[in-house]
């Protein structure tokens, strides 16, 4: 059963100007696509292969010898969880029960902001900034790699990536600017409210 990789859910040209087509292109087509390469030729004729992707993470997350298959597991999982993140004319702020759980577990939008910020800048090296639901409260966390919070429970609701293949033929070394502007015109909300739905 493997898995195959899904097509950006918009044009490659669609998220201009924050992130160009050269950006997506090279992003989804080499970089995603060869995770997922990787992944499916790691699992074929194992037990893993007919696991779905977010078992297999789960199931082989703290195994040494399975490292290789981890990565490019999450990897693949992580981008197509990254590519639905964003939207054309995205970000500005959530409504409805999303934005009364961010007011109430963060202390407002802005702090929200504050601290997905912090967690993507900090992040040394590669890796990914996420919005969660860990037992009932929102959190942002950030992980290494191609780590992601399923491997400890909790629920991905939003995630940037902080790889500089991200970002680095748009914003070369200002990763800031990268992450200010994912937040204020590509995050979509409607797919983290729907995740927050279908988590609480």
């Amino acid at each position: 059963m493997s898995y195959e990789l899904p097509p950006l859910p918009y044009d490659y040209t669609a998220l201009e100007p924050v992130i160009s087509k050269s950006t997506l292109e090279f992003h989804h087509d080499k970089h995603h696509a060869a995770y997922v390469k990787n992944f499916n030729d790691a699992v074929k004729d194992t037990e893993l292969d007919s696991l779905p992707i977010e078992q297999v993470i789960v199931k082989i997350a703290n195994d040494a010898t399975k490292a290789g298959v981890f990565n490019n597991a999450a990897q693949a999982w992580n981008h197509t969880f990254y590519w639905n993140s964003m939207k054309p004319g995205g970000g500005g702020t959530p409504s409805g029960e999303l934005a009364e759980k961010i007011n109430a577990d963060f202390g407002g939008f802005d702090k929200f902001v504050e601290a997905f910020k912090t967690a993507g800048a900090t992040q040394f090296g590669s890796g990914w900034a996420w919005l969660v639901y860990d037992h009932g409260s929102l959190k942002v966390t950030k992980t290494s790699n191609a780590d992601n919070p399923l491997t400890t429970g909790q629920v991905p609701l939003l995630t940037m990536d902080v790889w500089e293949h991200a970002y680095y033929l748009d914003f070369q070394n200002r990763r800031p600017d990268y992450i200010n502007e994912f937040l204020t015109k590509l995050v979509n909300w409607d797919f983290v409210a729907t995740n927050l739905a279908s988590a609480a």
